[in-house]
């Protein structure tokens, strides 16, 4: 253990919980120990706080024994008398430095000084919170940094944690070389899909300072997020690890070691200091240690090799120009891969030969019309894509054809019809993965940066960018991602792939007859594809590399609670890798089909969950209902005064009639356990017949978050003309017209709602 960096990490944590003491007396003083105290749009109250002790912090007054556990764990500054093993106080020291820091933040917050202010900052999606006069941006986002994660982030991020997509996360601190060296780094980490945080400052110059100036996009949407320019918003990265441990892992607060070793073990993760490393940036890296997180700096610091606590090496120190490279661009590079070994994070990336930076964070990335080259699809032209099996002799591998013209000649902001069509060809492929493979190609066309792509089928909308445009790219690279992605990623069962790329304005119109003719029979066979029509559903267990012990089965009549998963897509999957998280369950003998039970799914249960789970009733909410991870789309709960249930979807954040809103019940109904009355699940389950069946179904809905209401409009009209009440839809309550029980139960009286005669539901 370095005698050096434990001085200077007990120096700057004793230092840091001076000034967090003194900012609470001033709030106190100045706002009360009444004043309401949080993170917003985030659950867990203040999540490390929370997280570390069980202390439900939600005012200031209740701030004082988090201040007071924080000093119960400083040590004095080291003399030069005595040389002994630090790791213990350096480790206790960096636990009160994130104390401190998050006192610090949330105090900020109630004097409006926090998310951090920055003119003319636009986010490329980012916290629905909204600073008063943050200016005119739309939705909200111009004029500030992210400051914490929203919860709504964190759960849609889920699934992309679970399955590999997002193998871990980067907290970068202070500045780099360059501006120059700052966008390689991060476009090194996009590049592999790592979720980067950036924080701090080096003589008031950070990372996002550098980025901004080289036109960077920075949010949500490129998985590049800006916390603030002050070392302590780093607080936001381990609060973010916290949370991840509570939602996703079933924790519960006051269970620090447990929390601690999750990350370790379940969340990979590192912090690379750029630039000067002060006392500060030493005790916090000491706070993020005690979570697993090696430090990776690029200046001569000295080191702290394995003693247990990270799984390999502790603080590494990488001077930056001693890196071997050609020049920084490679050094940067090479740093990158350097953190990624260090940490243990197992990467996977598609080489995909395309002009632009390539991987899933450009997935969300947005192409506003000012920047946008050309576009396809939309309001003023059409756009489609088809992938059809054929056979193997009809399919050349790699052929890629544009047939018509490109958009060259297309003005600056203009539009065009274009037509995708793939022809895949494989001994393992079936009819029935055709729309699997299909829906992909949403995703893989949105990994190169400065394109945007919406919608699937006939309803598709592209953008590239002029940006992009500039690099290079043109029609023919949408054939080349295509193929290298179908290969890399479904190489199982898909030999050979094709793509034709029309834009001839006379041969496709009838191209897209062709596709919708075979949309409209997919759509029956889906149709017929039930529940009772199968000998087995599939089991997935992709959330248990995050919840252990959460079970999730997937039958054709009710896909996987994040959504992103139903059955033909487990079929795939298990067809693709037969040793994966997606496994056949033989449904055996029906135990009580009107509930769903089967022996099969009762023996995957207690299997799955290691012994945790006995049975699971596929059609009740009630009685064992299925577990959730922390990835649902929505939460059904019971409202017992009402006689029916209530959905939340997750993009809702207000008050619900059970008194809580989504981020709280979410801790009810995650973690891997089974409780009656609540239930995670996808929104597109909803619209399931299976729907809590054997609790009366759909018509046990009383309250519905608008945004559900909205986005699921068509879905839930078909629905109401299923249950035959036309207008049940608008019997249903929504946030707008109840927040309360009472407001509820007026509201259906009101609307004659049909709970209010239906049987009682327990």
């Amino acid at each position: 253990m370095s005698r050096y960096i434990a001085t200077r990490a007990i120096r700057g944590s004793n230092a840091l919980v001076v000034e967090a003491e003194a900012m609470l007396q001033k709030a106190l003083a100045d706002k009360g120990p009444e004043t309401p105290v949080a993170f917003p749009n985030t659950a867990y109250y203040l999540p490390f706080a929370f997280g570390m002790t069980g202390r439900k912090v939600e005012t200031l007054g209740e701030l004082v024994p988090v201040l007071d556990h924080a000093r119960s764990l400083l040590h004095p500054v080291l003399s030069n008398e005595n040389w002994t093993p630090y790791l213990g106080e350096t480790l206790d020291s960096g636990m009160a430095t994130l104390f401190a820091a998050e006192i610090i933040e949330a105090i900020r917050y109630i004097y409006d000084l926090q998310p951090e202010m920055m003119p003319g900052f636009e986010l490329a999606g980012g916290t629905a919170y909204k600073r008063p006069n943050n200016g005119t941006g739309e939705n909200g986002l111009l004029g500030h940094l992210n400051g914490p994660i929203d919860d709504i982030q964190l759960r849609s991020w889920g699934i992309q944690l679970v399955d590999g997509r997002m193998p871990g996360f980067a907290a970068i601190v202070g500045a780099a070389k360059s501006n120059e060296v700052a966008v390689k780094l991060v476009r090194e980490l996009q590049r592999r899909n790592i979720l980067t945080f950036l924080a701090g400052n080096v003589n008031g110059r950070s990372i996002i300072h550098q980025l901004m100036e080289e036109g960077v996009e920075l949010g949500y949407d490129t998985y590049t997020v800006p916390f603030g320019t002050d070392t302590l918003s780093a607080i936001y990265a381990l609060g973010f690890a916290t949370r991840s441990a509570l939602t996703f892992g079933g924790m519960k607060g006051g269970m620090a070691r447990d929390i601690l070793l999750y990350n370790k073990e379940r969340v990979f993760a590192f912090v690379l200091a750029l630039g000067e490393v002060d006392d500060l940036k030493y005790a916090a890296a000491a706070g993020a240690i005690n979570f697993g997180f090696p430090v990776i700096a690029d200046t001569v610091i000295p080191e702290i090799l394995p003693t247990g606590v990270t799984t390999y090496e502790h603080v590494v120190s990488m001077p930056f120009n001693e890196i071997d490279g050609v020049d920084d661009l490679e050094r940067a590079e090479r740093l990158v891969q350097k953190c990624i070994e260090i940490r243990g994070v197992k990467v996977q990336i598609a080489d995909v030969p395309v002009p632009v930076p390539y991987g899933s964070a450009f997935e969300g990335e947005v192409v506003r019309k000012a920047n946008m080259r050309v576009e396809f699809g939309g309001k003023y032209s059409r756009a489609f894509e088809y992938l059809r099996m054929r056979p193997m002799e009809d399919v050349v591998d790699g052929r890629i054809e544009v047939i018509g013209p490109g958009f060259e000649d297309q003005p600056p902001q203009g539009h065009m019809d274009v037509g995708i069509v793939i022809d895949v060809a494989g001994r393992q492929m079936q009819a029935d993965f055709e729309p699997v493979l299909e829906r992909q190609i949403h995703y893989f066309i949105n990994g190169a940066s400065g394109i945007q792509h919406i919608g699937q089928r006939d309803i598709a909308w592209i953008r590239i960018s002029e940006a992009a445009t500039d690099k290079g790219f043109n029609l023919e690279h949408f054939g080349k991602i295509l193929h290298s992605r179908f290969h890399s990623d479904f190489g199982a069962i898909v030999d050979k792939v094709q793509v034709t790329i029309y834009t001839d304005p006379e041969l496709l119109p009838d191209k897209l007859a062709e596709a919708r003719e075979a949309f409209d029979f997919r759509n029956r066979r889906l149709a017929d594809l039930t529940d009772n029509a199968v000998d087995e559903f599939y089991s997935c267990t992709l959330c248990q590399s995050f919840a252990p012990n959460h079970v999730c089965v997937v039958s054709p009549e009710r896909l996987g609670l994040c959504g992103a998963y139903n059955w033909l897509d487990c079929k795939a999957s298990y067809n693709i890798n037969p040793t994966g998280p997606n496994q056949p369950i033989k449904l055996g003998r029906p135990i009580d089909t009107t509930k769903g039970y089967w022996e099969g799914t009762n023996d995957y249960a207690k299997i799955g969950s290691h012994d945790v789970v006995q049975e699971v009733a596929m059609y009740s909410i009630m009685e064992n209902p299925m577990t959730a991870c922390g990835c649902f789309e929505c939460i059904v709960m019971l409202v017992p005064e009402a006689n029916g249930v209530m959905i939340v979807s997750r993009e809702d954040t207000s008050m619900t009639p059970s008194g809580m809103t989504f981020s709280t019940l979410a801790g009810v109904a995650g973690g891997g356990l089974q409780t009656p009355g609540v239930m995670g699940v996808g929104k597109y389950y909803l619209i399931s017949p299976k729907f809590i069946s054997a609790d009366g179904g759909f018509k046990r809905v009383v309250w519905m978050s608008s945004y559900l209401k909205e986005t699921m409009a068509d879905e839930l009209k078909v629905v109401a003309e299923r249950e035959g009440d036309l207008d049940l839809i608008d019997r249903i309550a929504d946030e707008r017209s109840a927040s309360t029980v009472d407001e509820l139960l007026a509201w259906m009286e009101e609307h004659n709602h049909p709970a209010l005669v239906m049987d009682p539901i327990f």
